[in-house]
């Protein structure tokens, strides 16, 4: 930090420079299990290193232990909660092309769901609060899920339980759905008194005469946790983004 402010100079309150700082710190093992660095931070350093002449001993790291709240007490700027996302990504290739903060601008418009370990069910995500590195070496992400109480907030593996949310299927939109296609669909039992949203393939369609207010064809599907078949309609299904 030292190095780069006097190498640089202005250019080190540049955001592009302090997101990736910011990505760098956030990454280390020294943070594993805390709240994340923003880049607002580390340009806050900078200034203060600018203006007032902190003393070498006083790093981004110490300064910000020193300052920091919990993950609970503040809500997080949006492009902050979105750098758990661009820490992903860049955890899962080695290799990328466009600069943190394209990225971080493409990403804070985005919404997800996170699949739940306790009823392998899709929930939409509230918030992203932390991360952390397994001794596996998986990326985890603390998720607040929403309409849940802090209570419920469980780790999630970036790779299997985190993407881009699953889009409703629109009247419109049917003929674009094909067997075999991955859906997230809308499960009950009353047995069991559950209703849950869980990753199913379409096996066949029974497609009927419609028009764009309401669709009428019959779904069977095939849901990926127990390969239970079920016939539902449209309005209990929702596409991926890619679809």
């Amino acid at each position: 930090m030292e190095s780069m402010f006097k190498s640089k100079g202005e250019k080190t309150f540049d955001q592009e420079i302090c997101e990736e700082l910011a990505a760098k710190f956030s990454s280390s093992p020294y943070r594993s299990g805390k709240s994340l660095i923003s880049w607002e931070q580390v340009k806050t350093w900078f200034h203060n290193k600018k203006q007032d002449g902190l003393m070498k001993k006083d790093t981004l790291l110490s300064l910000i232990d020193k300052t920091c709240v919990t993950p609970h007490s503040v809500i997080r700027p949006k492009k902050t909660v979105s750098s758990v996302r661009k820490l992903a990504s860049q955890y899962a290739s080695e290799k990328y092309e466009k600069p943190i903060g394209e990225r971080a601008a493409e990403l804070s418009d985005l919404a997800f769901e996170a699949l739940s370990a306790k009823d392998l069910a899709w929930y939409d995500v509230a918030t992203f609060l932390n991360y952390r590195v397994t001794h596996s070496g998986e990326l985890e992400v603390r998720v607040r899920f929403a309409g849940f109480r802090n209570d419920q907030d469980e780790w999630v593996s970036i790779r299997k339980g985190v993407r881009e949310r699953s889009i409703p299927l629109a009247p419109s939109e049917c003929e674009k759905v094909e067997p075999g296609d991955l859906v997230l669909c809308f499960r009950e039992n009353e047995d069991y008194g559950y209703a849950l949203y869980c990753d199913a393939h379409i096996v066949e369609i029974e497609r009927n005469p419609h028009d764009i207010t309401a669709c009428t064809c019959i779904f069977v599907v095939r849901y990926d946790f127990d390969n239970f078949e079920d016939k539902v309609e449209s309005n209990k299904i929702c596409c991926r983004p890619a679809k």
